[in-house]
């Protein structure tokens, strides 16, 4: 059983210069419920089936189980997700010791880029590179899950 602890920000500037290896995501919801996500997504050429718990209190830390799957199988799942697929890039940008995953959101969340970075606590400190912008931590309305019901294009503005 696997913990993840990561914080969300929103993207401000050029990261682009500094990304690594990116990879396209297509994903989608068997279950979007807040107590317990299921996932499917293909990355690049591989499958996989990811469970997540509902975050503490900050919205830094929950429950998360990742396993690879075949990605035929991949594929059936995701003809049975609920409506909606999240489409984007994800790039690998470096900063200090940590390696941000920053995902430019296509479709119905264009326009939106939003960075993370995973830490070993949530006390752990961390390099902000120039491009880092407003945090969104615990902000639901950027879950994966929450966007393909409540896309960014949709939002007010």
């Amino acid at each position: 059983m696997g913990k993840e602890i990561e914080r969300k920000f929103l993207v401000q500037g050029d990261f682009k210069p500094s990304a690594g290896k990116q990879t396209r995501i297509v994903q989608g919801y068997l279950s979007s419920v807040p107590e317990r996500t299921v996932r499917v997504r293909i990355k690049g050429d591989k499958g996989y089936i990811t469970i997540k718990g509902i975050g503490n209190l900050s919205g830094a830390s929950r429950y998360e189980w990742e396993k690879e799957i075949p990605i035929s199988e991949t594929e059936e799942l995701l003809k049975i997700c609920e409506p909606g697929v999240i489409d984007k890039t994800r790039f690998l940008v470096k900063a200090g010791v940590h390696t941000f995953e920053v995902d430019e959101f296509y479709g119905e969340n264009d326009g939106l880029v939003v960075a993370e970075v995973e830490l070993a606590s949530e006390t752990e400190s961390f390099e902000k590179p120039s491009w880092l912008g407003e945090e969104v931590t615990g902000d639901t309305r950027y879950y994966n899950s929450m966007l393909m019901k409540n896309p960014f294009t949709k939002w007010p503005k």
